[in-house]
């Protein structure tokens, strides 16, 4: 494993077995290799492989064939089990399956507790981490109250309080209305900016993987597509023979070249409308 490498996936399988007895090849030898300090984006419909993959990066399951390294760790090995969970944290689906606590203050500090973290520098963990997710004057709340995006926050924030070196968002904003997505986005970026931490996005909106440095696609339990989001975004029809969308302006450019129009390649709905009205101003 190199030594700018977080996470290496070397020849990874992995299988469920449904409830008749049969068993579903669901990764079908993985090679994958995340740096440190990166945003990826993995996109992949339903049954691509996709979150099964960010539970073998978190030993939540291990792989059948083939090795998952995380920051040098064998996933395999039991022994560094804990200390694999310490490196990555995993944000789920739903906020309300992560929150434990009676108040913000005791959901963030039950991970540290289990860690055996003294008091003094647990409370100091507390606030530097909410404040970090602007959820510093919610340190008395009822989770149960909050929104959905104020929930994610909370999750983010009781991970980022055992100091990962990874965060999985694993479909994390699916059940966010706008705002809520927006608000996790933002924060996961800023993590990634200001904290250095790596960014792993598991998602199936494209909008979330413009800003990323890298997109994988995945497809049928192998990666299908790796590259930055250029390179994958401007493949429309490829991505749209597995069942994949692209962000709401690459539709409108690709429709638009279709029909005549001689447009560069963009990614945001900014840069493309500034085109356009510089096409039309000149008519």
């Amino acid at each position: 494993m190199g030594q700018t490498e977080v996470v290496t996936a070397q020849d990874v399988y992995f299988s469920y077995q449904e409830e008749e007895g049969q068993q579903v090849e669901v990764l079908k030898g993985v090679d994958l290799r995340i740096s440190k300090g990166a945003f990826v984006s993995i996109l992949g419909h339903n049954g691509s492989g996709k979150s099964t993959l960010a539970k073998l990066l978190n030993a939540l399951l291990l792989p059948e064939g083939g090795k998952i390294w995380v920051s040098g760790m064998d996933t395999r090995d039991q022994e560094m089990l804990w200390e694999i969970r310490r490196h990555v944290g995993m944000v789920f689906q739903n906020p309300d399956n992560q929150i434990v606590g009676a108040t913000v203050e005791d959901d963030v500090a039950f991970g540290l507790e289990n860690m055996g973290v003294e008091p003094a520098e647990m409370r100091t963990r507390i606030d530097d981490v909410l404040a970090a997710v602007g959820m510093e004057e919610y340190l008395l709340a009822q989770p149960h109250r909050l929104s959905g995006g104020q929930k994610q926050r909370v999750a983010i924030a009781g991970i980022m309080a055992m100091r990962p070196s990874v965060i999985i968002l694993d479909e994390a904003t699916a059940m966010l209305d706008p705002q809520g997505r927006q608000e996790v986005m933002q924060l996961a970026h800023r993590l990634n900016r200001e904290e250095g931490i790596t960014i792993i996005n598991i998602t199936h909106f494209p909008e979330e993987a413009i800003d990323s440095d890298r997109v994988i696609v995945m497809d049928g339990g192998n990666v299908l597509m790796d590259g930055t989001p250029s390179e994958v975004f401007n493949q429309v029809e490829r991505l749209q023979r597995v069942g994949l969308d692209v962000p709401f302006v690459v539709r409108v450019r690709h429709a638009l070249a279709a029909n005549g129009y001689d447009l560069p390649f963009y990614l945001h709905q900014e840069e493309l409308v500034e085109h356009l009205c510089r096409l039309l101003s000149t008519r």
